[in-house]
């Protein structure tokens, strides 16, 4: 009897099985939920996905992918945060055996005082958004719905989820965000091994590979910074953290060297964000220009001395040169000669413009 041939690849088929079993790789769920906010609470959901760059192939901001990175980096913090609470609220009444009016009013002030949840305003238009989840934020929807929901409702529970995530500091946002990107950079700054990434800046698209020295946070910005080097061709380099991709720690140490330690740490004291090196730069203010310098605090440079009239600053020239081009006659570079042909050069273009 002659036998049928199966011209089977064994491991292929394994690997098929593989696939058809393992969660997420090939077979992975996508479901889509109503969830109800109000109109500022979207807008400001909105805008964090706008500032962190979540966007379309055709560059409209990409919502929905933002909410699943939010709901992937942000429940396990939010629900410890949550049982945290919990635990503390029933030791609170738990400590208390026999509770009069009196007592009962002021523990419940306490509680109040203490323990803050976050709220929509109450007169505020709703409206409600399509959430489609797949792979970990869709396991992650069905942790919720399955286990923590109780007497709230799914929309309810990720709305008070997205409120506690906005109560929170920007550049702590983008952490929460970017999640594995700050551990991984963080791992590589302990055990001091280089690292390879992509940026999503057009100028930039090749793969670095760079010693990170520390993490630094724009205060006029609130976005955090890579501050780095690369010792193939001796330069310091800083990169929004948001803006990297694929990264990956490499097996490669390098050593740390104090003086370029001691270069980036003042670096991300003071201007994180200016990939420039610093230059010494003076500038005559007016009285009015003072004033202007006191009250414009947006990506202001710090003063290094003053003299009378005269201000020293040693900061990034092209950060130098945006900040003061809102003063016009009330402050003047006497030097470096560079940056004072920057500025005239932009007023003799405005001027010309309003000319015509």
């Amino acid at each position: 009897m002659i036998q049928p041939q199966y011209n089977v690849n064994i491991m292929q088929f394994f690997g098929f099985l593989q696939d058809f079993t393992t969660p997420n790789k090939r077979y992975t769920m996508t479901e889509k939920y109503k969830i109800y906010l109000s109109e500022d609470t979207k807008a400001r959901l909105v805008n964090d996905a706008e500032l962190f760059e979540f966007t379309r192939s055709d560059g409209s901001v990409n919502l929905n992918g933002f909410l699943k990175e939010l709901i992937i980096n942000y429940f396990e913090q939010y629900r410890n945060d949550n049982e945290e609470l919990l635990g503390n609220v029933l030791g609170e009444l738990t400590s208390v055996r026999s509770l009069k009016p009196a007592d009962s009013a002021l523990l419940a002030e306490k509680i109040i005082r203490t323990y803050i949840t976050n709220k929509e305003p109450v007169s505020g238009k709703s409206t409600v958004i399509t959430l489609t989840v797949s792979g970990d934020s869709y396991s992650i929807i069905k942790i919720i719905e399955n286990n923590l929901l109780k007497d709230n409702s799914l929309s309810g529970y990720i709305k008070d989820m997205f409120l506690s995530y906005l109560s929170i500091p920007r550049n702590k946002r983008e952490e929460i965000i970017f999640r594995p990107a700050y551990e991984a950079i963080n791992r590589a700054i302990r055990e001091s091994r280089i690292i390879s990434f992509s940026s999503t800046n057009s100028w930039n698209k090749n793969t670095a590979r760079v010693e990170p020295y520390l993490i630094a946070t724009s205060k006029e910005e609130q976005f955090s910074y890579l501050l780095c080097h690369d010792s193939k061709y001796g330069k310091d380099h800083t990169f929004r953290i948001s803006r990297l991709r694929d990264i990956f720690v490499t097996s490669d140490t390098f050593v740390k060297d104090e003086v370029i330690s001691e270069r980036l740490t003042l670096k991300g004291l003071r201007s994180p964000h200016a990939a420039a090196p610093d230059i010494h730069a003076v500038v005559r203010m007016t009285e009015r220009g003072k004033q202007m310098y006191k009250m414009i605090v947006k990506n202001r440079p710090a003063v290094t001395e003053t003299e009378g009239d005269k201000y020293h600053f040693d900061w990034p020239e092209l950060q130098l040169e945006e900040y003061f081009r809102r003063f016009g006659k009330e402050a003047v570079v006497i030097r470096p000669k560079s940056l004072k042909s920057r500025l005239r050069r932009y007023y003799e273009e405005a001027l010309e413009a309003y000319g015509k």
